[in-house]
């Protein structure tokens, strides 16, 4: 899903300038895109396949779109942004029996994790995904990134739904050659997040995952 700071509680010295959590001006997309991009970049480690500086133009073009309909948040110390947040309802053709909110992406500088910054991003994530009505929420973390799995184990997310890949032509150590349920097909999206799915669709209507919640 991305790189949260990795605590729950605040180890800040309370001599520390607080971190105010607000939804950023659109005149600050491109500080966010920088902030995206740091967040690939960290993913590229835990094998995520998004190329972060090839896709700077269609990530601007999401997270302008978020910041006019409230779908990111950012943290701010002494007025620079040191982390964001982005989420929203999931969309989808199949009738559902929850109703399911996403968190895309959630980063922080590392000069500041540590400190409860990713926790309070998350909180407000939550907090505004159940005032529009999620009754569940969701993420996506990559399977080798165990530091944001913890963390999200620690706020109480469990597996939902495991992504599987393998390079073409790869051979198999199934000796019978068989799988117990779908392919996943049947459900327009998978379920599981840190950061993934493809790059944000350029369509305004598709259901994009800028990186952290689906990195690649």
């Amino acid at each position: 899903m991305g790189e949260p700071d990795g605590s729950e509680g605040s180890g800040r010295d309370d001599r520390e300038p607080t971190v105010a959590i607000e939804r950023p001006d659109v005149s600050e997309v491109d500080a966010l895109v920088d902030l995206w991009v740091a967040l690939a970049t960290d993913q590229r480690a835990h094998d995520s396949h998004l190329l972060p500086e090839a896709n700077r133009a269609t990530v601007r073009d999401t997270l302008a779109r978020h910041a006019v309909t409230g779908g990111v948040q950012v943290a701010r110390r002494d007025g620079e942004i040191v982390g964001f947040v982005t989420f929203g309802p999931e969309e989808g053709a199949y009738e559902q029996d929850v109703t399911r909110g996403v968190v895309r992406n959630i980063y922080v500088r590392p000069a500041y994790r540590g400190e409860g910054i990713g926790a309070e991003l998350m909180d407000v994530a939550e907090s505004a995904l159940e005032s529009a009505g999620a009754t569940v929420v969701s993420l996506e973390a990559m399977a080798a990134n165990d530091r944001a799995r913890a963390f999200y184990r620690d706020r109480g997310y469990a597996p939902h739904r495991i992504q599987f890949e393998k390079a073409v032509g790869a051979e198999g150590t199934d000796p019978d050659g068989e799988t117990d349920t779908g392919s996943g097909k049947s459900d327009p999206k998978s379920d599981s997040n840190a950061g993934s799915a493809p790059p944000p669709s350029p369509n305004p209507a598709a259901e994009e995952n800028d990186t952290h919640s689906k990195e690649d």
